[in-house]
């Protein structure tokens, strides 16, 4: 497919666009006081540089009280200017336009990065997310945060932005007045629909009379909250009337709000399918006369022109491919598709940041976050490095070392790359996971500077003839092979090994162990049609070691493949017939003709004892503690890097 529609320019208001290609807003929690740091300057500015047409920041909070991050940016005062001025100034060196969305976080703000106040909403309406009760607002209280968003808007326009975008999606504040489920109001704020558009529209009207007519104002806006007794996208179309009938420029049409099981795809797992919400974009592009941006999971560029060459949005954000790969439409738009490192929806970073109140980061871009402090120019001291074990963590640790010149000599003792990371692209829903590693692999051939030496196990010996200034030991982890009568059986395989195809199951299978490992080999299972599959877990809870929302979906799936979930439950031992399963006090026989080792693995570095006193040595990855891969990529990276 030819690819030119998403590099055309467009119009947002009288802000021409240089193409159809946006940054959506993606919490950094990089301005602990609302003030733009070097961090969060050189962060978006890598995006700008990569080609973007338009970045739309961080959700910036109205007042001090206002957020739901520890470190979300914000321009509620005066003062917070000059900082922002030097973010969109370096935006715009690079021809990107860069404009600022602004929020309140409503019920789903934090108490413990609000100063302990209690957040506040509508009407006082526990937030599923959070499970706090919020206070409800005074008319007074209603009719400053107008103002606040007025000033914030103002604030924007002074510092530099070519734009705001109202927050009105995701359960946050405007989203909360406008949904019939949180907003139980009985005066001129609540009930009837147009009492409840009645805060949008005086923020609308403030933001305007602040910016002047001729300054783009968008809305983002969730089509459907997809929860019982919420909006439905009917009356989310008089909504998007209205919006546009307010005056608004552009529509950002998202999905869903937070908390709710059902709307998980406001962040995308890879259990959703790509561009899951176009067709709402398209739907709106029926009966809107203004620019709709589409958002969604869309990652690949022939998926991202067919949108746009279709006519079913007229910009199309990509939110976690610009955190995967910031150079993803200069590489497009030189016909380097290739060269695009995707996004793979595994939300080990982008996602768990949020939680967690750290600065956003990626499993498959371990450079996110540190722009500022990266200049890949040659290393002062070039360096012979050994590198051991070619997964994730060593091909990252090869990869930014020879980003700094330094000599590279990786050590493989398989037949291919990828360590454990190939067995992840197995189970249901994550074949995209193989494209970390194909990427991988294929940016390391890129280098002179790197040699790869496979079905190679690395020796003390080596390392003595060799010389290396030093050794990165990226060795991984083995499994646990749990004590117990009748583990040496011929019924007893590994998950690896299943997933691979190197074992076979029978048809009724226990799987021991239900973390992820194990949940998704049980799924993997399930999916081939097994008379019976069983996973196991000591527990109350599987895949505790996955982030919550895939979590769920992982249990649907487990539930539509018909997999049988036995919690507080563990394995006490094999026999020809079986297993022994162990729940409190009882031990019971497990008819199955297979029992699937998925009980963890733990650290393996066999070499590190050998190698003390003859060189310098680095662990990096499953080799220090078995632990998820975005530990395994930024160790590595960095290792390499900082070699």
């Amino acid at each position: 497919m030819k690819i030119q529609q998403i590099f055309t320019p467009y119009a947002i208001g009288n802000c021409e666009i240089p193409n159809r290609l946006v940054v959506p807003a993606m919490v950094a929690n990089m301005c602990p006081d609302g003030e733009a740091t070097e961090q969060y300057i050189r962060y978006h500015e890598e995006k700008a540089k990569g080609g973007w047409g338009l970045i739309i920041t961080e959700d910036y909070r109205v007042n001090e009280h206002a957020a739901g991050y520890p470190a979300v940016a914000g321009l509620w005062k005066e003062e917070q200017i000059p900082s922002h001025r030097r973010l969109t100034d370096a935006i715009h060196q690079h021809g990107a336009k860069i404009f600022c969305q602004i929020y309140h976080a409503g019920r789903q703000a934090n108490r413990q990065v609000n100063g302990g106040m209690q957040p506040v909403s509508c009407s006082p309406i526990p937030c599923p997310w959070n499970k706090e009760i919020p206070r409800e607002l005074t008319v007074s209280e209603i009719r400053q945060l107008v103002k606040d968003f007025g000033v914030t808007a103002l604030n924007a326009k002074k510092a530099g932005f070519d734009g705001v975008e109202i927050h009105a999606a995701h359960g946050y504040l405007i989203h909360e007045f406008l949904s019939p489920n949180c907003n139980h109001r009985i005066d001129e704020y609540g009930g009837t629909y147009d009492n409840r558009m009645r805060f949008l529209r005086e923020i609308f009207s403030e933001i305007r009379g602040q910016v002047g007519a001729d300054y783009p104002v968008i809305i983002r806006f969730s089509a459907q909250e997809n929860s019982e007794g919420g909006r439905g996208m009917c009356e989310s179309r008089q909504m998007l009337r209205d919006m546009e009938e307010m005056g608004a420029d552009a529509i950002h049409l998202s999905n869903g709000m937070y908390g709710v099981r059902s709307s998980l795809g406001i962040v995308a797992s890879f259990f959703q399918h790509h561009g899951w919400n176009a067709d709402f974009a398209a739907e709106a592009k029926r009966f809107l006369n203004i620019p709709v941006i589409t958002v969604g999971r869309v990652s690949d560029p022939c998926m991202a022109e067919d949108i746009i060459a279709s006519g079913k949005a007229d910009f199309v954000a990509m939110g976690r491919a610009s955190l995967a790969d910031p150079h993803w439409p200069e590489k497009a738009a030189n016909g380097r598709c290739n060269d695009i490192r995707q996004c793979i929806g595994c939300l080990q970073g982008c996602t768990a940041s949020t939680y967690q109140g750290v600065p956003i980061y990626c499993m498959v871009n371990p450079e996110l976050g540190h722009e500022y402090e990266l200049d890949y120019s040659k290393a002062p001291a070039l360096k012979k490095l050994y590198i051991v074990g070619a997964g994730i963590a060593g091909m990252e640790a090869a990869r930014g070392a020879a980003l700094r010149g330094h000599q590279v000599e990786l050590f493989e003792k398989r037949n291919t790359v990828g360590g454990q990371f190939i067995s992840a692209s197995y189970p249901p829903y994550k074949g995209e996971f193989a494209t970390y590693t194909a990427w991988l692999y294929r940016e390391m051939m890129k280098h002179d500077n790197i040699h790869l030496h496979l079905n190679t196990e690395l020796t003390a010996q080596m390392v003595r003839d060799g010389k290396p200034d030093k050794v990165i030991l990226a060795t991984g982890a083995a499994p646990v092979i749990p004590q117990v009568p009748g583990i040496q059986n011929e019924n007893v395989v590994l998950a690896e090994d299943v997933l691979l195809g190197r074992s076979d199951t029978g048809m009724n299978v226990l799987v021991a162990g239900g973390g992820m490992v194990g949940s998704e080999t049980a799924a993997y299972l399930g999916m081939q049609c097994k008379s019976k599959v069983t996973v196991i877990e000591m527990r109350d809870e599987i895949a505790l070691d996955m982030e919550a929302g895939i979590r769920d979906d992982l249990k649907d799936c487990l539930n539509r493949c018909y997999v049988d979930i036995l919690t507080k439950t563990s394995l006490a031992g094999v026999t020809a017939e079986g297993a022994l399963l162990k729940r409190g006090d009882t031990v019971t026989l497990f008819p199955c003709d297979t029992v699937v080792l998925a009980i963890g693995t733990r650290a393996f570095c066999p070499l590190k004892e050998e190698l003390d006193g003859i060189c310098e040595t680095v662990i990096v990855g499953d080799a220090v503690q078995a632990r998820q891969a975005i530990q395994a990529s930024r160790e590595g990276f960095n290792a390499g890097y900082y070699a």
